[in-house]
């Protein structure tokens, strides 16, 4: 998957449309709390500005529902405030998607300026794809997809050239991670600094591994990971499970798991997953458990079936020392998804403990790679992230590389 790379690019004096992915959480007093995406995505945004591009910037902020005194907390004004602060420059934010006020704050920029446009999902036309899965049909009706091209054009019209780094996104067909690209043609496509990094990792890592390659799954469901499950058991040395879908599977093989999380719709595939796995799936063999989620509630290790009482929420110390075994030997590491409710101490120790673990593993040559999400939060809290090979900045979008899908978004950009 070798595409073009802003490098490849001539920006100099030229309008460069970027898509980012600036979701970054926000406080109560409207400002950054997280600033780790922007700081992601700032060396495609220097590069552009040092080369002489007009930066204009287009990302989303959550979830806008349509309601204005909702919204306006959606704005993305303070990530505006922060850009600037880590670019040392201004950044021009103008409160709208696009119109006369925009077109004009585009036309006024000079070489190395940056302009920074309103959440793109404050206009339901950025993502009225996602209609068409209601549709019965399957299709965009034709008012919804006048409604797509019209959004897509008037954002296309604002820039010469497109770049896409928002990983985040690659996963959907929104108008600005796939139309506008469309619009603008081919040669003027590349892919920013981040997501070329993302492809480079996530895609050696499925594509040509060091082995033993190694996968760490965690996370609350089964039916979440059944496709990641599937695909990597026949690229993996490993699959370690963690997490509450542990108990499925426990449930799966007839243990007692108490009050445990578990999907019951799910059992016979759990079955079907044991069998396809072999010996190639890890399943864990003790956890600590508690009578309620809360934090500094009372534990007790537990190996075997779960009282009536209990509900496992961390991997045991017998579970930690075998996954730890096969850690240390592996050359490459996926690993999405905590294997406990490391929100919630002391519940965080066995995510904490196999995070030091892959960290050790990375010292130690092997290439490792966190999924983004609640893997990357994580590894950011326990203090290790500067010791791993790379930290997606998207959760669903590596779950679904993971899955082996294809991005419509990535497939558009021009191949190198």
């Amino acid at each position: 998957m070798a595409k073009k790379s802003v490098r490849d690019l001539d920006v100099a004096g030229r309008r460069v449309l970027i898509r980012a992915d600036l979701n970054v959480p926000l406080d109560d007093n409207q400002a950054v709390s997280d600033d780790r995406r922007i700081r992601m995505f700032l060396p495609t945004l220097e590069y552009v500005v040092e080369m002489g591009g007009k930066a204009i910037v287009m990302s989303h902020l959550g979830r806008p529902k349509g309601d204005p005194a909702v919204d306006a907390k959606l704005s993305l004004a303070p990530v505006a405030k922060r850009m600037a602060q880590l670019l040392d420059q201004p950044v021009h934010f103008v409160g709208q998607i696009m119109g006369p006020d925009v077109e004009k704050a585009v036309s006024d920029m000079t070489d190395g300026d940056v302009l920074l446009l309103e959440n793109l999902r404050f206009d339901p036309a950025e993502t009225v794809i996602d209609k068409a899965k209601k549709n019965p049909d399957g299709k965009l009706t034709p008012e919804q997809d006048a409604v797509r091209v019209a959004f897509g054009e008037g954002l296309a019209a604002l820039g010469d050239v497109y770049v896409n780094d928002a990983f985040g996104t690659c996963h959907r067909k929104h108008v600005s991670m796939y139309d506008v690209p469309v619009l603008l043609g081919a040669g003027n496509r590349a892919v920013g600094f981040l997501v070329d990094k993302e492809l480079e990792y996530l895609g050696k890592a499925l594509e040509s591994p060091k082995r033993p390659f190694l996968a760490v799954l965690g996370g609350a469901k089964v039916s979440d990971k059944i496709n990641v499950i599937k695909n990597l058991l026949t690229k993996v040395d490993h699959v370690l499970i963690g997490g509450a879908m542990t108990f499925t599977f426990w449930a799966a093989q007839g243990k007692k798991i108490g009050k445990s999380l578990c999907e019951p719709d799910k059992l016979d595939l759990a079955r079907e997953l044991i069998a396809e796995g072999g010996a190639k799936l890890h399943l864990p063999v003790d956890s600590v458990a508690a009578t309620e989620l809360a934090s500094g509630v009372a534990t007790q290790t537990i190996e075997g079936d779960l009282p009536d009482d209990l509900m496992g929420l961390d991997v045991g110390p017998k579970t930690l020392a075998q996954y730890s075994d096969l850690i240390i030997q592996a050359k490459t590491i996926v690993w999405n998804g905590p294997v406990g409710a490391f929100e919630h101490e002391p519940f965080h120790r066995g995510t904490y403990a196999l995070a030091e673990k892959i960290a050790q593993a990375s010292d130690n040559g092997a290439v490792t790679v966190i999924g983004g999400g609640d893997s990357a939060a994580a590894v950011e809290q326990a203090g290790l992230a500067k010791r791993m090979t790379h930290i997606s900045t998207g959760g669903g979008a590596s779950l679904k590389f993971l899955e082996g899908k294809k991005f419509d978004p990535i497939e558009i950009i021009d191949d190198v």
